[in-house]
């Protein structure tokens, strides 16, 4: 019953709030959808955070799309081993993790460190980097430790084919529940991450200036009377004054 419930209604209960929330929060909140930047407050440390944490976490995005969603006898297929796969999916998965753990540490110290960040960190915020912050922690604790113990585990065997029955709506947790303990809370914490998702900041990871590009120019004119025909005055000329009707 708890296999069921945390690996098969879980994701489908999160799917559902993840999309119908972002439906909900763009018609209805069209203005709160914004990052609520703070650039203006503090440059130094976010220009260094920043890209740290966006450029790895995009990183970590792509190696689970292609980890979860390829399957093992694709990649046999073209020609790549295991060994291989393994190899590059831990290397560039290590240094992707560690980059998105590093940019969010100095981000979350320049929110608690700089007066007027922290004023303007709401509690739903705190929530919202507990949850990430645990489910990057997680994700790298668990291959972290299995590459130190010589034990990895192969997900692509227990956790993608689960991944994958979800979206076949034939869920097969007996998959998820031969993985390690790691992998599972990994899995929980992504998918209550997930639901919460449509009601923080990070719905601004599907905003696009799209419109920019197909946007026509904006044309400015004066209102001047005489435009170009004369030559500006000088700074410190006073202009002359406009004749009085006596």
């Amino acid at each position: 019953m708890t296999a069921t419930l945390l690996f098969v209604v879980l994701p489908y209960v999160s799917l559902a709030i993840f999309i119908g929330g972002h439906i909900w929060r763009y018609r209805y909140d069209k203005f709160g959808w914004t990052t609520r930047s703070s650039q203006l407050y503090e440059r130094k440390l976010l220009r260094i955070g920043s890209p740290l944490f966006h450029f790895g976490i995009l990183l970590v995005a792509v190696g689970h799309i292609g980890g979860l969603l390829i399957p093992e006898s694709w990649t046999d297929a073209v020609g790549i081993s295991e060994t291989a796969y393994h190899a590059v999916a831990v290397a560039l998965g290590g240094v992707a993790g560690f980059m998105t753990l590093g940019g969010a540490a100095i981000l979350i110290y320049r929110r608690r460190t700089v007066g007027p960040v922290f004023s303007a960190t709401t509690r739903n915020d705190k929530i919202m980097y507990v949850l990430l912050i645990g489910t990057i922690l997680l994700g790298l604790g668990t291959t972290v430790l299995g590459n130190l113990t010589g034990h990895p585990h192969d997900y692509r065997l227990t956790v993608s084919p689960w991944f994958r029955s979800i979206f076949y709506f034939q869920p097969d947790s007996d998959l998820i529940m031969a993985a390690p303990l790691g992998f599972r809370l990994h899995v929980i914490a992504a998918w209550v991450l997930f639901a919460f998702w449509p009601f923080s900041r990070l719905v601004h990871v599907f905003s696009a200036p799209i419109g920019y590009l197909t946007r026509p120019y904006i044309v400015y004119r004066s209102r001047d009377e005489i435009t170009g025909s004369r030559a500006p005055r000088r700074g410190w000329e006073i202009p002359a004054k406009a004749p009085i009707d006596r």
